[in-house]
């Protein structure tokens, strides 16, 4: 007997699970950097009209595809023109890849939060020697074979167990739990932040749009951290939208995903770069991007303010960017477990089990990447950064592309466009029916484009 199919038990519950899944590092690590290197307010009103065109009308596709079938990737596409299969097939793949590296790195964010909490905020800052010498307490930390894969196999762990417990049981009771803390300490550390000495420059700089920084790089950067971001192209929001009871409005739910996830870009960057620019006297550069940011400069500022008030600070940040990769992390191992249970008819206790083990399998190597393995290179990477740039700088803007052709010219917009107005009328209709045929193929194929020529050296972004 065919098991029926998990579904959250509201609008709630699903605008909070895919809110949680697209609010992850990359706001808090990548966002921020761009927006202080590409003239800060003009970044964010590039960011502002790409969510509402070329975000909203991908979001709106996927998830449509999703409820409309009732099946994860593996097998929606499939369903809706046979030959077209192999796009659910590509999507699958990255959910496959990102999750174990992912896990790698909530790992460290779970270490750096354990270890500020026990009064270690001065070690995590801790830098010897200068230069290309220079060793931190991130490079101690990873240099070690144990730690990183305890720490890791704990992440994972959790995850799983939200993972076992279902759609309404676990994934939206734990989303419906961590959003609103997550909202709530965005703001306090936000505020704290900007009541920093010299804070309030960062404020400016940060805000205040530079038109003479405007470039064809704000637009690509924008771009590529509006498609990351907002967990496109990943399956993710094919299954989530799977999940959907038909009486919740898609289009009125993209919009409120889409809130959250700028939001809480948008108040990653309050956080960061006022709190950079007090630490160091109003130098831009310092805001850098990545591990280095949250890892090395940030543990740095937390423990210039001092030990009660960086403790504090340094332990809600982190227990916030806890939350933030948890609440992707369940999203992607959800994703996960339901293509191999649509594809195989597996049952959700033996799936989520399996699918543990294939995480810690193909996790291993990233954990071990920086200690054991640190010889091992590929394309002059190591495995955790070969695996997040062949996941998202390639697989994710094919499988985009792929999905706008699909959608715009071989099963047409109206198809989904049906489905969208099941709960009344798309007042976008327009504009999604444009923007999937023409903007968003244009712009996927420019983050396909930057992605590749970064890869090579020949732009930065």
């Amino acid at each position: 007997m065919e098991e029926k199919r998990s579904s959250f038990s509201g609008k709630i519950g699903f605008v909070l699970a895919a809110a949680g899944s697209a609010v992850g590092l990359g706001n808090i690590w990548r966002f921020p950097y761009l927006a202080a290197k590409y003239g800060g307010g003009i970044f964010l009103l590039v960011y502002v009209v790409l969510a509402v065109t070329f975000g909203f009308a991908l979001m709106c596709a996927e998830i449509a595809i999703g409820r409309k079938t009732g099946k994860s990737a593996i097998c929606a596409f499939g369903s809706l023109n046979k030959k077209w299969g192999f796009i659910g097939s590509l999507a699958s793949v990255v959910p496959v890849i990102v999750l174990p590296y992912y896990s790698v790195i909530g790992g460290w964010v779970t270490k750096y939060f354990a270890k500020i909490v026990s009064g270690g905020i001065g070690e995590t800052a801790l830098v010897e020697g200068t230069g290309k010498n220079a060793v931190t307490y991130f490079d101690k930390f990873t240099g070690q074979i144990g730690e990183p894969i305890f720490y890791f196999l704990l992440f994972i762990g959790v995850t799983a167990i939200v993972v076992l417990f279902g759609v309404e049981k676990g994934i939206e009771r734990v989303s419906k739990l961590m959003m609103p803390i997550l909202i709530i300490m965005t703001v306090g550390i936000a505020i704290y932040a900007m009541t920093l000495p010299g804070a309030m420059d960062g404020v400016v700089y940060y805000i205040k749009p530079d038109f003479s920084k405007f470039s064809v790089n704000t637009v690509l950067g924008a771009m590529g951290q509006l498609f990351y971001s907002t967990s496109l192209a990943m399956g993710i929001m094919i299954t989530y939208g799977s999940y959907m009871k038909r009486d919740v409005s898609i289009e009125k739910s993209v919009k409120q995903i889409e809130f959250f996830d700028t939001g809480i870009a948008f108040l990653a960057g309050l956080m960061v770069i006022p709190a950079v620019f007090s630490f160091s006297g109003g130098d831009p550069s310092k805001i850098n991007a990545g591990p280095g940011l949250m890892f090395e400069t940030l543990p740095q500022v937390f423990n210039s303010i001092g030990t009660v008030g960086g403790t504090i600070l340094g332990a809600s940040f982190f227990l916030m960017v806890l939350f933030a990769a948890l609440t992707s992390s369940i999203s992607l191992m959800e994703t996960v477990v339901s293509i191999f249970r649509d594809k195989f008819g597996w049952g959700r206790k033996s799936t989520c089990f399996f699918v543990l083990g294939i995480t810690v399998a193909l996790g291993l190597p990233s954990a071990l990447g920086f200690s054991a393995w640190k010889g091992v290179r590929l394309a002059g990477m190591n495995v955790l950064d070969t695996m997040d740039n062949l996941a998202n700088s390639i697989i994710m803007p094919v499988v985009a592309l792929l999905t706008c052709l699909f959608v715009g010219y071989v099963i047409k917009p109206k198809s989904l466009t049906d489905e969208i107005e099941h709960t009344g009328t798309f007042k976008h209709r327009k504009l999604f029916e444009v923007a999937i045929k023409y903007i968003a193929p244009v712009c996927i194929l420019l983050i396909l484009g930057s992605s590749v020529l970064s890869l090579l050296g020949v732009i930065e972004i």
